[in-house]
């Protein structure tokens, strides 16, 4: 059923920790289908990265068109009939992506996904109770694609010289969506967990986006010790920094996922806001805190989760 497959599209435009689980997919994609010309559709914050692996002969950017915007829209159909795909993987499963099933002309390529009348319909009604990472298993199973792996992000080279970290360190992930505040252990905690690290020889590195910079200085200042690397990293520089640090610790967000996918110790902490059986970071080395307020989980119970590499 893959072999005469020649020209394919993979859908996956955001966000960041649904990009990571991903990758495994594409992988299998690509390796199903090696000799097929492969498009990414995806958002500007992942087209650099996704060009540097090996998955992709092109990349498209989505402007994620808004629903009065008729110019753009036409423009987007254009493209998606220009493509001449034969198939669609659809990794991103929504009301948008299915809305671009039905934005494509006649005939419709071969499609995995939900859009209803789809030819590779992933039709579980239990998969929205189901961790992404099998679900998307599952899905492609459906499409004919096996053994799905995970995440590997050996195709990034790089340093972390330019940072002036210390040898030994462990990444911080105090932010998270700015709409979901329970999300967040508090910033008191993260302070109290560094200077517990201190003493043990142990400096902090805070990596967050620049939206987060605020409560990432508050933590900086309270304990100066703290290394505030906010804003400064690149999603491959992440990786390049979880390969080498200690540990890493975080709330539940979308940089937790590439850090625990790269091996590295990781300890991520749930409120009730998200539910780990359906979104929990997967790694090797991964441990999961859940409370239903956070402000209930004390920095020494999340030390004691941590284990050193």
């Amino acid at each position: 059923m893959t072999a005469a497959v020649r020209n394919i599209l993979v859908i996956k435009l955001s966000a960041l920790g649904d990009f990571v689980q991903a990758m495994g997919p594409c992988a299998a994609i690509r390796r199903t289908h090696a000799d097929a010309r492969i498009t990414l559709l995806t958002t500007a914050p992942y087209a650099a990265f996704a060009a540097a692996s090996s998955y992709f002969d092109e990349i498209w950017t989505d402007d994620r068109p808004r629903w009065w915007q008729a110019g753009a829209w036409m423009a987007l159909k254009r493209k998606l009939d220009g493509g001449a795909f034969s198939r669609v993987y659809d990794l991103q499963t929504s009301d948008r992506s299915t809305m671009y099933f039905r934005l494509m002309g006649r005939p419709k390529p071969d499609w995995s996904g939900i859009a209803p009348g789809c030819s590779l319909p992933h039709d579980n009604p239990q998969r929205d109770f189901m961790h992404t990472v099998e679900r998307q298993r599952e899905q492609l199973a459906i499409a004919g694609i096996e053994d799905v792996p995970p995440p590997s992000f050996d195709w990034i080279d790089g340093g972390i010289e330019q940072f002036g970290l210390p040898a030994e360190f462990i990444l911080l992930l105090p932010g998270g969506s700015a709409g979901r505040p329970a999300k967040r252990w508090p910033a008191a905690c993260y302070i109290s967990l560094a200077e517990r690290l201190a003493s043990k020889g142990l400096k902090s590195a805070l990596l967050g986006a620049d939206d987060e910079a605020e409560r990432n200085a508050e933590i900086a200042r309270a304990w100066p010790e703290t290394i505030d690397l906010t804003g400064k990293t690149s999603i491959s520089d992440i990786v390049c920094l979880a390969r080498a640090a200690k540990a890493a610790v975080g709330n539940d967000n979308g940089p937790m996922h590439l850090i625990a996918a790269t091996g590295c110790p990781s300890v991520v902490v749930y409120s009730s806001a998200s539910d780990p059986a359906l979104c929990a970071q997967r790694g090797p080395s991964v441990t999961i805190l859940r409370r239903d307020n956070l402000a209930d989980l004390q920095a020494d119970e999340v030390e004691a989760a941590i284990r050193l590499r």
